[in-house]
């Protein structure tokens, strides 16, 4: 990790480097890959304009996010937890294809956030003239600084859209409205003025910034579509030391009701192995028992994931598991409750506790 002080004036954002299309480079084949961070300055010197400092780092190794791992989750963690107190915000360039992911295990590691943590890369290097890296890099430090308004949240700023980042799914592989968020309308949107939905934001905590890193990545999962037969699904839940299965079915959280197939699921969860239920669809919720479709899985103890991103789901079991790892129960209820906003559910649901 290196470091790179801009200016030392009153109000500080720390900018940290994982990699990722904003920072990369044509290598002899033509094909992009990551450069350092010092010449992101070269090419974005608008930077040394700004009205509050600047200090930037990198991970020890900077990647394709197509490589982002728990650990690398864990890296993040440590740099912002070891100069929290230094900074009133933080800004992660960091690549597009894994962005959700890494936004949403973040939210979960960051108990009792007080602090903007911003997201944000680009689909066109900075090196490159019409790249999209600038406004967004621009646009995240100006609402790291907290300047304005304080969101206690992580996020993602992508094309002037603020998104809460356990809510946000990457759509597009070439449009520069890469994100969006479904299920739960943006914090903000960058015009002429950043305009805040302050009322949409999470209230600040009162308790103690707590940091956990654990993950479990024993999970599996399992896509359906039509005529999967059982070698595919057995293949999954067999899987040896399995821990967890998200389950994307169809529509409101339906799937196929053969007898075959509740078996499997039934047998999975006898072995302890948690099944978590989310949607296919990119709007809208898991309502078990809305139809027959989904009433045996209710019955066998599949939990229903409401109206979760399949990135928060991801990262949310395997935070869950990490964090009781001697306690599938305490897993299974949590997984149904909002524990960063992630959910949409009534306010007497919310969690509100120390254990998470």
């Amino acid at each position: 990790m290196n470091g790179n002080e801009l200016n030392a004036k009153r109000d500080k954002v720390l900018l940290i480097y994982t990699g990722g299309t904003i920072g990369m480079v044509q290598d002899s084949t033509g094909a992009l890959q990551p450069f350092a961070l010092e010449s992101i300055y070269e090419v974005l010197p608008e930077l040394r304009r700004t009205s509050y400092a600047i200090d930037s780092c990198e991970l020890e190794r900077i990647i394709d996010s197509s490589n982002m791992t728990p650990d690398f989750w864990v890296d993040i963690a440590n740099i912002i937890e070891q100069r929290y107190e230094d900074y009133d915000g933080f800004v992660v360039l960091h690549g597009t294809d894994t962005m959700a992911y890494t936004a949403s295990a973040l939210s979960f590691m960051f108990k009792n956030l007080s602090k903007p943590i911003v997201l944000t890369g680009s689909q066109l290097p900075l090196g490159m003239l019409r790249s999209d890296g600038r406004d967004n890099i621009i646009c995240a430090l100006e609402i790291a600084s907290g300047r304005e308004v304080i969101i206690p949240e992580v996020t993602i700023l992508f094309e002037s859209h603020l998104y809460r980042g356990n809510r946000s799914t990457k759509v597009s592989a070439e449009n520069f409205d890469a994100f969006s968020s479904f299920n739960y309308p943006s914090l903000a949107k960058a015009g002429i003025k950043v305009s805040y939905k302050e009322h949409l934001i999470l209230p600040m905590p009162s308790g103690e910034l707590k940091v956990r890193k654990a993950f479990d990545r024993r999970i599996a999962v399992l896509k359906l579509f039509p005529g999967i037969t059982p070698a595919v699904v057995e293949s999954v839940l067999q899987t040896p030391d399995l821990q967890g299965v998200i389950i994307e079915t169809f529509g409101s959280g339906n799937a196929p009701t053969e007898a075959w197939f509740i078996d499997a699921l039934e047998a999975a969860t006898r072995r302890g192995i948690i099944i978590f239920n989310v949607t296919q669809c990119k709007a809208g919720a898991v309502m078990m028992r809305q139809y027959q479709a989904s009433c045996d899985m209710d019955r066998i103890g599949v939990i229903g994931g409401h109206d979760i991103t399949i990135e928060a789901a991801v990262t949310k079991m395997m935070y869950l598991l990490g964090r009781f790892p001697n306690d599938k129960d305490k897993v299974r209820e949590r997984l149904s409750m909002s524990l960063r906003g992630e959910i949409t559910l009534n306010q007497r649901e919310e969690l509100d506790d120390d254990d998470c």
